[in-house]
């Protein structure tokens, strides 16, 4: 099953962001930060996250943030995280995920962007297979 999720997920989510946060090497990390970080989120509608279940077991999440489109006069959504726990991986669980964001998102939004690791050939393979095209724009950034 996979649907929206809400302030009653996160000690479901918790685990599952420890676990991705994990993968992009994040070694140090307080339980009680994460709760916070995905409390805030929701409670203020900072983002969208959906969950996935295999039965009752939590196995997956994707998480968008707003942004907007200035040309288009529309809400558009960045897909920030997708994360599927490995032992359930190619059994359709991320499928399912984005399948229920671009559902939610249809009749509310312009689209979506993603950025991925140019090596990740994985993922790029998985978001091409969901119709995900690259565009023609170089993305730059700034961080501190």
């Amino acid at each position: 099953m996979t649907r929206l999720a809400d302030i009653s997920d996160i000690k479901s989510i918790i685990p599952l962001l420890m676990e991705y946060r994990k993968f992009y090497g994040i070694k140090e990390q307080n339980i009680e930060e994460v709760e916070r970080f995905l409390h805030n989120r929701i409670t203020n509608n900072e983002s969208i996250i959906f969950i996935t279940f295999d039965d009752e077991t939590p196995v997956g999440f994707i998480q968008l943030y707003p942004s907007f489109s200035t040309v288009s006069l529309k809400r558009q959504w960045h897909l920030n995280d997708l994360y599927v726990r490995p032992e359930y991986r190619r059994k359709g669980y991320a499928s399912a995920l984005m399948s229920a964001a671009k559902k939610y998102f249809y009749d509310r939004a312009k689209g979506f962007t993603l950025i991925t690791e140019k090596t990740n050939t994985t993922a790029k393979a998985f978001y091409n297979a969901n119709g995900w095209k690259t565009d023609e724009y170089d993305f730059y950034t700034f961080f501190y």
